[in-house]
């Protein structure tokens, strides 16, 4: 009984240290778990902050360069602000350029898809349609020659340098289109007294036309500084449909001074290059008379307008302008084919002694 007791005794005594050596097994292996655990948690949030903190500094940095090249223009402008100036004046003046060449070539589109060709143009359309052509064969030498490696290094300063000679007016600031376009208005009517001068000398060859009256009258005048009405200039409109007034027999001289007067260049065919033009300013009046009429204009269209016709707008109020593009779209919406030449000399009947005028061709 005693060794039964003793044995059950010692089994109960070996579970017990059974199950302690256990518990601490299981205790130590859990814990060494947590800290593997704990090791792994670490690593990993050491990982993650190294991760972040490479992110954080690199957008840092990438936030800081953003800055700089988002501003790098105004940076190169403090330290190279004369260059920088050509930069911006070239690629306003590009873009403008771009816009206005779009422009036309949709307009040209429109009036040669049209079974009205030009007379489905709007006045706008019609004077960028006149003026386009022009600028395109002004700047495409300095647009084509900055194509070249390294030539826009020498042509860009270059036309910077003569921007009237070499640009358009999509390059010039608001103070040179204003001072160029006085300038261009000065050369044309530099040719004004020669005009008057030879319609005077042509006078007595109209003696046996039933105008010749009347003609004698308006160049009177003229001579006397004074400015005939719309209507005497109408009534005699018919003296320009012969000779020695007609469009088709007036001298050379005459014709190339006449092409001067209307900013026309005169090296080859220059009575169509003058009837053409007559056509289509007669078309843009009769836009204007369509669209309501001179005082719907804007400002700058009637200076524009005013410019286009040989009148020099400066400083003259609204109610001058209107007045004077008045007269002229009324005798305008009169002439016909035949009588072409009065439109050509407008500008002097209607303009010759006016004070604007006569400050640019005597100064």
């Amino acid at each position: 009984m005693s060794v039964c007791l003793f044995r059950s005794v010692y089994s109960g005594y070996r579970f017990s240290r059974q199950s302690t050596y256990l518990r601490n097994l299981r205790y130590y292996s859990s814990e060494r778990k947590d800290n593997k655990i704990r090791d792994l948690v670490k690593a990993e949030s050491k990982q993650l902050q190294q991760k972040y903190s490479r992110e954080n500094v690199r957008q840092y940095f990438f936030t800081r360069f953003f800055n700089y090249i988002s501003n790098y223009d105004k940076i190169l402008e403090k330290r190279f602000p004369a260059a920088m100036h050509v930069y911006r004046v070239f690629m306003v003046g590009v873009k403008d350029f771009y816009s206005d060449m779009k422009k036309y070539f949709k307009v040209n589109a429109i009036m040669n898809s049209s079974e009205k060709g030009i007379k489905a143009l709007t006045r706008k359309e019609m004077e960028l349609w006149k003026q386009m052509p022009r600028d395109m064969m002004k700047v495409a030498p300095v647009l084509l020659i900055s194509a070249l490696p390294f030539a826009n290094y020498v042509i860009f300063p270059l036309a910077y340098m003569y921007p009237r000679q070499l640009l358009t007016s999509h390059f010039w600031s608001i103070q040179q289109k204003s001072e160029f376009q006085d300038l261009f208005l000065k050369e044309r009517t530099s040719v004004n007294r020669k005009i008057f001068r030879i319609l005077q000398a042509k006078l007595e060859s109209t003696k046996s036309s039933e105008h010749y009256k009347t003609w004698n009258y308006i160049l009177g005048l003229l001579g006397s500084g004074t400015h005939p009405t719309a209507d005497e200039i109408i009534s005699v409109r018919n003296i320009f449909n012969e000779k020695p007034y007609s469009i088709g027999t007036i001298s050379s001289s005459h014709l190339k001074s006449l092409c001067k007067l209307h900013g026309i260049h005169s090296w080859y065919l220059k009575r169509l290059r003058l009837s053409e033009y007559c056509y289509t300013m007669h078309h843009i009046d009769l836009a204007i008379k369509s669209e309501g009429g001179v005082h719907n204009l804007t400002t700058d269209a009637l200076r524009y307008s005013c410019y286009l016709r040989g009148l020099n707008p400066s400083n003259l109020r609204n109610e001058e302008m209107i007045e004077w593009l008045r007269d002229w779209i009324k005798i305008s919406l009169t002439i016909r084919y035949e009588n072409v030449s009065l439109y050509v000399h407008l500008p002097i009947l209607l303009s010759y002694n006016h004070p604007n005028n006569w400050k640019l061709t005597h100064n």
